[in-house]
């Protein structure tokens, strides 16, 4: 992938929606200066699966193969009729979709996953190539969702928490938001079911005092970069109620939601089912998985 070097990836298994997510990272990308790498490869086969899945399973695999080229064709045809001037390159691996993908990240500004709904049976008992991708690889992860192929005038909206974890991926957002010139949502939730510190007792906490603090750190975060990217309009939302029920409830109205994924092991599925896993699962615009390691990489 050397050549390919800060390239947009987008992964494409012939599905109509894996089309509509390469026309939407051909968008990114355009706005970003960057050239398209679309990339087939293998389905990832399961374990311990049973003489009909195998069958299966190798029928699948042998008409992906046989149907890449027609596949990739379709891609970047549809990518250059909505942008004719965009450098693409195209890719057919034969190695299993979630490797070819993961190695592709060690170069890439973005990978683009379309065509792959994630459900909590497949992060529990199947995993995924969503899920596997989105907390291996070595920079910022779309699962494409929707139907909107180009970009818009909607905010991007970011999940921010008070860990250095939610600054690197703050620092993501305000890349990809300058990048695409669009107004950032910075949202931070908070519960009165977790008070702060050792108060256990929660008529013995003053919240209004909780919420102007919450409200000042995250303004104290979102200046910081603000210094960085001073042409982002970034607006600061604080909801008492969950990280996911803020989030979805912004993302209605956006192009792009942003989430942080701190896991990397077998389990990763599980990490991020608390916050990102809703958004993967239910959010009606592109979900971002990104690491603060990706932000840390961006900045140097």
């Amino acid at each position: 992938m050397s050549e390919h070097t800060c390239a947009v990836v987008v992964g494409i298994d012939g599905s109509d929606s894996a089309l509509q997510a390469a026309r939407w990272a051909g968008a990114v990308a355009a706005a970003s200066g960057a050239p398209l790498h679309i990339l087939h490869a293998m389905p990832s086969l399961g374990r311990n699966l049973t003489e009909t899945t195998v069958a299966i399973q190798a029928a699948i695999m042998s008409y992906q193969r046989d149907s890449a080229l027609t596949f990739l064709r379709a891609a970047e045809e549809a990518v250059h009729a909505d942008r004719p001037n965009l450098t693409v390159t195209t890719e057919a691996s034969e190695t299993p979709v979630d490797e070819a993908i993961i190695d592709a990240s060690r170069t890439a500004r973005l990978i683009v996953l379309g065509g792959q709904d994630v459900t909590g049976a497949a992060a529990v008992v199947l995993g995924s190539t969503t899920l596997r991708v989105a907390t291996h690889a070595a920079c910022p992860v779309v699962a494409f969702r929707g139907d909107e192929v180009s970009l818009s005038d909607k905010p991007i909206v970011v999940g921010v928490d008070s860990t250095p974890a939610g600054a690197g991926v703050l620092a993501t957002a305000f890349d990809f938001a300058d990048a695409l010139k669009a107004k950032l949502v910075v949202v931070r939730s908070w519960t009165a079911r977790a008070p702060a510190g050792d108060v256990t007792i929660p008529f013995l906490v003053d919240w209004e005092a909780l919420e102007v603090a919450e409200w000042a750190a995250l303004r104290e975060l979102v200046d910081g970069c603000r210094e960085r990217h001073p042409g982002v309009d970034a607006e600061c939302v604080v909801e008492m109620m969950s990280p996911a029920r803020a989030l979805l409830l912004h993302a209605a109205d956006a192009q792009l939601v942003v989430v942080g994924s701190r896991g990397r092991n077998a389990l990763a599925g599980l990490v991020l089912g608390s916050t990102s896993m809703n958004l993967l699962h239910h959010s009606q615009v592109p979900v971002m998985v990104t690491r603060a390691q990706d932000a840390e990489a961006d900045r140097r």
